[in-house]
């Protein structure tokens, strides 16, 4: 088996009206990726903050954010997927420009390979548990 290493990665609530904005991968099934928060590593000389609204920006494609409070770090192991542990800073934002129900988005990765698409949408918090890779952890810690 592979040493693990560990990376630095940001997760993202973004709330309103008591709904979690969450998107799903167009080209696979949820079976193979399940509903997701944006999320993503933190680059060299990156704070997680910046990181935070780097990742909201790109996987929504909305640009209006803002950071309400971080909720605090955990870690996941995400093997045998990758065998890496995650260690999260996780950010509750806020978005604060009108949004559409549903709609379509896509993350370019600064043109390095085909665009991933995505379908983002509103849940309610109370259906957040569905959550993959246990990126609903501190979902508990926006009623604190």
């Amino acid at each position: 088996m592979s040493e693990k290493v560990t990376k630095e990665k940001v997760v993202v609530y973004v709330v309103r009206e008591g709904r979690l904005l969450v998107f799903r991968h167009t080209d696979y099934s949820y079976e193979e990726v399940g509903i997701q928060v944006p999320a993503g590593s933190i680059r060299p000389n990156e704070t997680p903050e910046d990181a935070a609204l780097r990742e909201a920006r790109e996987e929504t494609g909305l640009s209006d954010f803002k950071i309400v409070r971080k909720l605090g770090e955990c870690e996941y192991d995400i093997s045998p997927y990758r065998f890496e542990v995650q260690h999260r800073h996780v950010f509750h934002l806020e978005v604060t420009v009108p949004t559409p129900e549903r709609w379509p988005s896509q993350e370019d990765h600064d043109g390095r390979q085909q665009p991933t698409r995505f379908e983002c949408f509103w849940l309610p918090l109370e259906a957040a548990h569905i959550l993959q890779s246990g990126q609903g952890a501190l979902l508990g810690r926006l009623y604190d």
